[in-house]
């Protein structure tokens, strides 16, 4: 690496940060910004491309819909991916063909959702407009995605329209990602709007499987969303903290490493 070139992430997320701004970007442009080669840039373009983040154009690419409007999902869908895609194949393996599943929002349940494209059958109910896109087209699967007002950021929807709407199912399994899961705090997120759906999904289901990667574990976000007591698995990664692990275990839940 040259003196002065950006590490490949800081560059990408400098690409992205550009892009952003302008709406499109040139090759010439960031190579001579980023002070790298046009290979190493086009190389950055394409596999931004691949992960969503914009469409490739000749000398450059140009800022998709998709990117704009989820952009923020886009990004933590690439946080510990490898990780999250580990937990879903892991969380996928506890549900059998013929399954009603409730799924709410979050990168690790989108990794997961894509695993559950081994099984057949499947009822899938769902406020993550990004799961409903890849689960939708499965002609094997039922998808219903929940009504309501839409989060483009973080690409749910949420509100009264999508509570009243959850209260008609009840399923086999509530997959729940999330972002803080303790003892004494029980699972927490960090958003109000879907915290509520949280709830009336593990209400309406039999049981509730949380998935979450190291990173979450005895953590607490901004909103309550259940006691521990109604968590029957979590899921997560096998560097979990054993103290942690053995909490939960003494607690009742069936912890399972991805």
């Amino acid at each position: 690496m040259a003196s002065g070139e950006l590490k490949i992430d800081a560059r990408r997320n400098k690409i992205i940060e550009i892009l952003r701004r302008d709406g499109q970007v040139r090759v010439a442009q960031l190579s001579k910004e980023l002070g790298t080669t046009m290979v190493t840039i086009r190389s950055d373009l394409d596999a931004l491309e691949k992960d969503g983040y914009l469409e490739r154009v000749q000398g450059g690419a140009v800022q998709t819909a998709v990117n704009f409007y989820n952009a923020e999902f886009l990004r933590k869908k690439n946080e510990k991916a490898d990780i999250k895609k580990k937990i879903a194949e892991a969380t996928a393996d506890l549900i059998h063909d013929g399954d009603t599943i409730l799924i709410n929002s979050g990168t690790t349940t989108y990794f997961t959702a894509v695993a559950l494209k081994k099984h057949k059958n499947l009822n899938i109910v769902t406020n993550s407009l990004m799961t409903a896109i890849e689960l939708g087209a499965n002609p094997s699967f039922k998808v219903i995605l929940l009504g309501g007002e839409i989060n483009f950021q973080y690409s749910f929807t949420y509100g009264n329209d999508a509570l009243e709407q959850l209260k008609h199912y009840k399923a086999n399994y509530a997959i729940l990602s999330i972002d803080g899961v303790c003892l004494d705090g029980g699972v927490s997120t960090i958003y109000a709007e879907e915290a509520m759906v949280d709830r009336l999904m593990i209400e309406r289901a039999n049981e509730t499987i949380i998935v979450a990667d190291s990173q979450k574990l005895d953590k607490e976000g901004f909103m309550y969303v259940c006691d521990i007591k109604n968590v029957s698995k979590l899921v997560t990664e096998k560097n979990a903290d054993p103290g942690f692990v053995k909490q939960m275990r003494d607690a009742g839940i069936k912890v399972i490493f991805g």
